[in-house]
């Protein structure tokens, strides 16, 4: 797929809306990793949005902005995504992470202390596509089995569900529908943990999340793959490493992981050893910081 094509979706879903194109040239410089699922694609939609709309005078609206981003990449590169990257990109809050509601977008913003850990991301260098892999049928997955559960359960999505209430929502539906539920239940559970963990500063917490969360993503989900399950399994067997899970949309990407900062170097070489000798492909690895989300400066 063609790169342009985002800027193009962004530019036409932001003037359906009723916002005034103002005709420009238009330079995109992009230090996020294309096809790392490190939302490059995001990134590219909410600034193109966000300059056509300053261009035009107009005050940018952040939630607007992602809600169109999210709608050109449905509508015009054929990725049935959700609401999460888009938002992240143009609401972000530097030092923080988002305790994001996807059906109310209500976010709640919580500071990330991670004492002397680091994060560190990590880029197994497979190339991939969300648009060419099995993104869009998990998606339909999830939907069928949302529609097949709303037959039985007072549910607006899947979410509504718990991890504690009895299971026997499970048995109304076919295998692999049901390990998807399954993930997307207990990994809502992780999520609110998570949250607790920050809140009180909790890593040991976030390390065990991280790792059961990679290991339902590869089980249950089915998105990671060979070299993904290989870069985090390296990860993993770090002793400085605390926990670490496939990040994006799958089948392909980067791994985050929670290292010591001291550790880090040594982290590095390990892990881009163990991966090579497994896989053949040469890992990447990124300095990272969480930052603010559209921010426009006027030369």
């Amino acid at each position: 797929m063609k790169y342009g094509n985002y800027q193009a979706g962004a530019a036409l879903a932001w003037q359906r809306a009723g916002h005034k194109i103002i005709g420009c040239d238009m330079l995109h410089d992009c230090t996020v990793p294309f096809s790392s699922g490190l939302s490059s694609s995001a990134a590219i939609e909410v600034s193109t949005i966000a300059a056509l709309a300053t261009l035009a005078g107009e005050t940018i609206d952040r939630v607007d902005v992602a809600l169109k981003a999210q709608q050109a990449e449905r509508e015009y590169a054929g990725v049935n995504c959700g609401i999460m990257d888009q938002f992240a990109s143009a609401c972000g809050k530097k030092d923080s992470v988002m305790l994001l509601d996807c059906n109310t977008l209500d976010c709640e913003y919580l500071p990330l202390k991670l004492g002397d850990c680091s994060l560190v991301i990590t880029n197994c260098n497979k190339p991939h596509s969300l648009v060419e892999s099995k993104y869009n049928e998990r998606r339909a997955e999830t939907d069928e089995a949302l529609k097949l559960l709303q037959q039985r359960f007072d549910i607006r999505c899947l979410a509504d569900l718990s991890a504690l209430q009895d299971k026997s929502y499970l048995n109304i539906l076919p295998v692999p529908l049901k390990r998807r539920v399954e993930h997307v239940v207990s990994e809502c559970e992780r999520v609110r943990c998570a949250a607790i963990a920050l809140r009180v500063g909790d890593t040991e917490m976030l390390d065990r999340l991280l790792n059961a969360s990679h290991k339902s993503l590869k089980e249950l989900y089915e998105v990671t793959g060979r070299e993904p399950d290989a870069l985090a399994e390296a990860a993993q067997s770090q002793p400085c490493c605390l926990g670490s899970r496939l990040i994006g949309g799958g089948f392909g990407g980067c791994t985050i992981s929670l290292v010591k900062s001291g550790s880090v170097d040594g982290f590095k070489e390990n892990v881009y050893n163990s991966y090579f000798k497994a896989t053949g492909y040469k890992a990447e690895f990124y300095e990272t910081e969480i930052s603010d989300g559209i921010v426009v400066e006027k030369c």
